[in-house]
């Protein structure tokens, strides 16, 4: 039976972001699938050496806020200045009060488990950013590479 394959294009580089792509790309490496994720815009920030990921509420309605503050605390609110590192604070601590593995385990599972990251090159150009910014195991690639593996996947993931 031939492995099935999965691709996955990451555009989105916020902490809550960051979950899905590497969850799903790890546990289809570990269910037999040949995993792919190609990380491009803002979805770079996930494979940088030091990962500073924030969460911003502004913009996510689907955000669950605490203390049921969706019901009194006004959308207009999270725009205050500081309001984000309030919410990426909380963030971390649910995730670390929960159990959950951080983004650094996920993508460390994901390289183990030999899931193939690369990095789009025209957005590194287009940003003026360094290979060296980046975790030593990604490959770099464009369009044109992210579709030689979309082209050859079962199942392809835009997040």
């Amino acid at each position: 039976m031939p492995e099935k394959k999965l691709t996955i294009i990451a555009t989105k580089g916020t902490l809550d972001w960051a979950y899905p792509p590497f969850i799903l790309a790890s546990t289809a490496a570990a269910l037999g699938y040949q995993a792919t994720m190609f990380f491009t815009f803002y979805g770079l920030q996930l494979l940088r050496r030091d990962l500073d990921l924030k969460v911003s509420p502004l913009g996510n309605p689907g955000m669950p806020m605490p203390m049921g503050m969706d019901k009194w605390f006004p959308v207009l609110g999270t725009a205050v200045p500081g309001m984000q590192a309030v919410m990426t604070s909380m963030m971390k601590q649910k995730i670390r009060n929960k159990g959950v593995a951080s983004v650094e385990d996920l993508r460390s599972l994901c390289i183990d488990a030999d899931v193939r990251l690369i990095g789009c090159q025209m957005t590194i150009d287009l940003f003026d950013m360094k290979r060296s910014d980046f975790i030593d195991e990604i490959e770099l690639g464009g369009a044109a590479t992210y579709f030689q593996y979309a082209g050859e996947s079962d199942i392809s993931l835009f997040i």
